[in-house]
């Protein structure tokens, strides 16, 4: 069985995750040092460090990698038992951000919970249970999926119900995540596209109103429609501006690894949401190509092992998982470059944050896990057809020789 594992993808997702941990050691530096100095003055910590960040990224990767071996060897079909219990936690999760004395008042949303000594951003892992259990549902669905009535109907209702509480977080990212994660496996189940056309518009009258009713966001809409007015370049479009600033500095080969000028408190969250923008300026534009060449490989590879999956289940699963993974990408790298506003997404592997890198490893594992179930007919089907394609080709040659 281990055999017929994706092994490119695997090591893949190994090598964007150790990349991800030597970024966070470069850009870092100064935001450790600033946090662990107001820590310092509140007596919480007896020295100032210039790597918090990098050991809390460790933990995090050590925990991850942990949570992608577990899920790679468990049978992937038993998630589709625990589909209903797994989304009903998160949901439970999801309602506790509220209760004062269990959430983690973080930036201005309402996502993190506190659970013990840690803290954990509940929608992370809404995203993984959302695929489990919109599998589970499409499949049992199949004859009815391209109906209006019985199938866009109750899909709209249970998109609604699964996002409205990242709505009133509010979680633009993790939002617009979940809705294309949904619609993109609602249109491979079967889904018409006029259905998946009309499935967004309903998401957007019903979320973004919610979202858009604090300030904040529609600071953040403002800076993106408005980047040229001196006023909010210097207030709350802040952050573009320095990571438009960061991206245009590196060029075509960046000014090194480690000599950012702009993550010395110039661009805000560096290590996390604008971290792109901070590798661009180290590494440049042609050593960013690597980077994205992979992401790409990996969603290709993600795509093959849903289309040679054993079962509807398997297929449903590991799309979703590589179009979160493919959306998520896309966001974040947008945000850095002005092409959309600022949503708080992560990118994927590479960012710091612990429930997304936790939740992003095990999901993995689950692709990968479902990777190795390919059935033998399938993989022989698709060589032959690629053999008859090759012979086709090469008779058409001779024939026009």
């Amino acid at each position: 069985m281990f055999n017929r594992m994706d092994l490119l993808l695997l090591g893949i997702t190994i090598v964007l995750t150790l990349f991800g941990l030597a970024m966070i050691a470069s850009v870092s530096v100064f935001e450790s040092y600033q946090l662990t100095e107001r820590l310092m003055s509140q007596g919480v910590r007896e020295a100032s460090s210039n790597s918090f960040y990098l050991w809390r990224s460790f933990m995090h990767v050590l925990a991850g990698l942990c949570a992608m071996g577990i899920t790679m060897v468990i049978p992937y079909r038993l998630w589709e038992r625990l589909a209903l219990p797994i989304f009903a936690i998160t949901l439970l999760l999801l309602v506790a951000v509220f209760m004062p004395g269990l959430r983690a008042d973080y930036g201005t949303a309402y996502s993190w919970l506190h659970i013990g000594s840690f803290s954990v951003q509940p929608s992370e892992f809404l995203k993984l249970s959302v695929i489990f259990y919109l599998a589970v549902w499409l499949q049992k669905r199949e004859q009815l999926i391209g109906t209006l009535k019985e199938g866009f109907m109750p899909f709209a209702i249970l998109l609604t119900l699964s996002t409205m509480l990242v709505a009133f977080q509010p979680d633009l990212g993790s939002f617009l995540v979940i809705s294309g994660i949904a619609t993109v496996m609602f249109f491979v189940a079967g889904g018409n596209i006029l259905h998946v056309i009309l499935g967004g518009a309903i998401a957007a009258i019903m979320g973004l109103p919610l979202i858009l009713s604090q300030e904040y966001v529609r600071n953040r809409f403002a800076a993106f429609f408005q980047p040229n007015n001196p006023d909010i370049a210097e207030t709350i479009g802040f952050q573009i501006k320095q990571a438009l600033i960061a991206v245009g500095s590196g060029g075509a080969f960046g000014v090194g690894y480690g000599k950012s000028i702009q993550k010395f408190g110039y661009l805000p969250e560096v290590q996390a949401d604008a971290i792109f923008a901070a590798m661009a300026e180290e590494l440049g534009f042609m050593r960013l190509l690597i980077i994205l060449t992979l992401f790409s490989v990996y969603v290709y590879r993600g795509f093959r092992i849903a289309q040679d999956a054993p079962d509807r289940f398997g297929t449903l699963v590991a799309t979703g998982i590589t179009t979160w993974i493919a959306i998520q990408t896309l966001i974040n790298i947008s945000v850095n470059l002005a092409l959309f506003p600022l949503t708080g997404v992560t990118l994927p592997f590479i960012s710091y944050g612990g429930s997304s890198l936790l939740s992003l490893l095990a999901a993995t594992g689950i692709l990968l896990n479902i990777s190795m179930y390919s059935t033998q007919e399938s993989v022989s089907t698709r060589r032959a057809k690629r053999r008859s394609l090759q012979r086709l080709i090469k008779r058409r040659v001779r024939l026009a020789s």
